[in-house]
Formats: C-alpha cells, sequence, structure tokens
C-alpha cells in the first residue's frame, strides 16, 4: 500500500525533504486537521519515542482522549498512530489512502509526510482532548513541525543523522530548538553546558517560558520501563506533567503514578530495555547511536551473566569505528544485516568490530544468530539484540 511513496525508514536520504512546504501543502488539502486538537511536541534525539509515551498513558489516565504519533514502527505501520492506546484500523488507513494517494502521487510527497497527514487527519476526526506528537527527525524541519503546541519537549541532544542535522552537538541543537514556539512553554530533559544556550537564547527570542527538567528532584516512580536510562526519561516528564497542571490540565499523583506503571499497557510501547526471555535472559532494545547504546551497554555490564552474547546490525548512516569501542571486548558476537536498503553490510560492521578487538560470525537474520547460542549457551547468559530498529523488529514478526 505505501510502497509507491518514499520511505525515509529504508531508503535514507532521497526522500529526506528538508522544508515544510509539502506538510503545508497536505495539511490545506485537508483542512488543516492539526489545527482541531491541542498537542503536545517532543524532540531530542535519545527518549523522545519513550518520554512520548509516558506523556500519553498519564493523560489517559487522567481520562483524556488521547492521540500519539510515534516513528518508526516496529512491525505493523499503524503502531505510529494510536488513539488511547489503540492502533488506527486498517480501514481507517484504506480509506485515507483512496481519498488521496492520486494528490500525495502528484505532488510528489514522502511517506512520512502522508503519514503526518494522516495522524492529523485521524486525530481530528475522532476529536482527540490532545496528542502526543512526536518528531521523526530534527525538529526546525521536520513535517511534525506545523503544530502550534500547548507544550514543547526536547529531551537531550546527542550525534545523529548528521548527514541531514549537522556534524556537531551545536548545529543539531539548532535544529532541534526549532520546535521551540512563540509564547509556549518548553521543557529541556537535560542540560547539556555546551548548548544550554542555544536552547536559552531560541526561548528568549520566541518569548517562551524554558525549564531544564534535571534543575528539579522529584521522588521516585515505578516504571514498566526497566531501562536505567529510563530514570532521566520519566524526570523529563514529571516537569512536562508539572507544567500541564499549572496550565488547567486535570492530573493528579495518582494519574502519574498509574500512568508510569502501565506505560507498555496502556500505550504498546515494546522494544526500551524488552526482556524476551529469562533463562538465559534475553533483551533488546532499540538503542541505535552512540550515546543511547553506552546507556544501554553499561546496563548490561552490571548483569551477572557467565557469557554476555550480542547479536547486532546497524544502519548505514553510523560511525561504527566509535561505536564498536563502546561494546566489551570479552563476548561473543553475531552481526546480522538489518533487512533495509539503508543496512550496512555486515562484513563490514565484522570488519570494524575485529580491528578494535571485537570478534564475531556473520549470521543471515537474528533467529538464526539466536538458534545457534542457544546451542551452546546455558541459562545464566545473557543475550541483547539491537543496534537497529530493523533488527530489533525481526524479533516481533
Amino acid at each position: 500500500m505505501f510502497n509507491k511513496l518514499p520511505m525515509y525508514q529504508n531508503i535514507g536520504g532521497s526522500a529526506y525533504k528538508k522544508d515544510l512546504s509539502n506538510i503545508i501543502l497536505i495539511c490545506e488539502h485537508l483542512n488543516n486537521p492539526q489545527n482541531n486538537f491541542k498537542s503536545i511536541h517532543v524532540g531530542g534525539t535519545n527518549g523522545k519515542g519513550s518520554c512520548s509515551h509516558m506523556l500519553s498513558s498519564i493523560l489517559q489516565e487522567a481520562g483524556y482522549n488521547v492521540g500519539l504519533y510515534t516513528s518508526p514502527h516496529l512491525v505493523d505501520f499503524r503502531e505510529r498512530i494510536r488513539i488511547n492506546g489503540d492502533m488506527i484500523s486498517k480501514d481507517s488507513v484504506s480509506e485515507f489512502m483512496n481519498d488521496n494517494l492520486d494528490f500525495f502521487k502528484s505532488n510528489n510527497l514522502s511517506f512520512f509526510e502522508m503519514t503526518v497527514g494522516l495522524a492529523f487527519d485521524y486525530f481530528s476526526n475522532n476529536k482527540v482532548d490532545i496528542a502526543i506528537i512526536e518528531v521523526g527527525m530534527g525538529g526546525r524541519l521536520d513535517s511534525t513541525n506545523i503544530i502550534t503546541p500547548v507544550l514543547s519537549v526536547i529531551t537531550n541532544i546527542s550525534i545523529d543523522h548528521t548527514k541531514f542535522l549537522g556534524s556537531n552537538i551545536s548545529d543539531i541543537a539548532k535544529e532541534k530548538a526549532g520546535i521551540i514556539k512563540k509564547n509556549i512553554p518548553v521543557v529541556i530533559g537535560e542540560t547539556q553546558d555546551e548548548i544550554k544556550s542555544i536552547f536559552i537564547d531560541a526561548s528568549n527570542a520566541k518569548s517562551a517560558e524554558i525549564v531544564f527538567a534535571d534543575d528539579f528532584i522529584y521522588d521516585n516512580h515505578d516504571c514498566d520501563l526497566k531501562g536505567n536510562y529510563q530514570r532521566k526519561n520519566m524526570q523529563t516528564v514529571l516537569k512536562a506533567s508539572e507544567i500541564l497542571q499549572q496550565n488547567d490540565y486535570k492530573i493528579n499523583d495518582g494519574h502519574i503514578i498509574n500512568g508510569l506503571k502501565k506505560v507498555s499497557l496502556n500505550t504498546g510501547l515494546k522494544g526500551r530495555w524488552e526482556v524476551i526471555q529469562n533463562k538465559p535472559l534475553i533483551i533488546s532494545d532499540t538503542a541505535h547511536n552512540t550515546a543511547a547504546l553506552k546507556e544501554v551497554i553499561s546496563q548490561l555490564l552490571i548483569l551477572d551473566y557467565s557469557s554476555l552474547y550480542f547479536i547486532i546490525g546497524f544502519s548505514d548512516d553510523k560511525d561504527l569505528d566509535k561505536i564498536s569501542k563502546i561494546f566489551p571486548e570479552k563476548a561473543k558476537y553475531y552481526f546480522v544485516q538489518p533487512k533495509v536498503v539503508r543496512g550496512r553490510d555486515s562484513q563490514e560492521v565484522k570488519q570494524i568490530f575485529q580491528s578494535n578487538n571485537r570478534f564475531g560470525t556473520i549470521q543471515n537474520s537474528v533467529n538464526e544468530a539466536l538458534n545457534n547460542i542457544k546451542k551452546s549457551c546455558n541459562d545464566n547468559d545473557v543475550i541483547f539484540i539491537g543496534g537497529s530498529t530493523f533488527l530489533v523488529s525481526e524479533i516481533f514478526r
């Protein structure tokens, strides 16, 4: 259904357009559905998906009719568009495509632009009270940046998608700061000294109240997302919830407590420090850049295990020499090429890891790697699957 439209998730740069004119065109064609509901805009390099799902879960617990738009998906395209955790129906997608595909094709619109238009239209038609809108890439020129939210959230900044966003953290921060809107409060999740002034200057220019979530201390909360890195995301979400409360959203402590306990249950989130099996312990995580992988690997290394196995693959835009050095030398590696055009050749990955004293074998699929590992591993071992969202998706297919 969607393969007639270019899709950055699969083919990369040729589908990426550094311009908002197309999404403006789509929304005008759809009678500007994004103006019919309130929204929260969530950007940043890492954690924006988790924060989006946490906010949705809390607002659902508070009784709101909540839209949630995220990307990419793991298995089913419809994961990207949810209301109260339920995926958009196949009929709704088909009807939208039948009504609008000729328009999309005649205007050379991309998969992502079409998907954003579909989400806005679906949320408007279903009269959501509020929608959580996750930025796809960057911020300033991302297709989602046509909305005027009640709150903007920027989780953190690290190096990723350098071909499009810039090769240094300052350039990337400027792109991410592009979601800051006039007179709209913004929460910055993590204070990073080298770029703090970029966000302050952008907020001052827009007369937008700015707060840094890590300036505040909050009580610890239980969360069903068990990655240690989620503590930072929870802190961001708690500050965002506090600002929503100040702006007359009826959210109490019980909604926050229950919302954080039931993120996966309420929203269907998968692939964040997800335990697939306990004996041996199999964990998957969609972390796919240097900063995110550092967080995940540091948590893996404090586990009690006999042997540690990695089933990993990467997209072709990653600095693998740098990434490979994050991984431990004392581990067994199984290299799998993600099944998308952007997937990095596993022979190249193996060579780079090997040059940094990380040794392993090439496998054709995640399942093949798992089956081979299970022939020799024991119940006390740990197996990690990750490096690419596309690789993690194989587990759930």
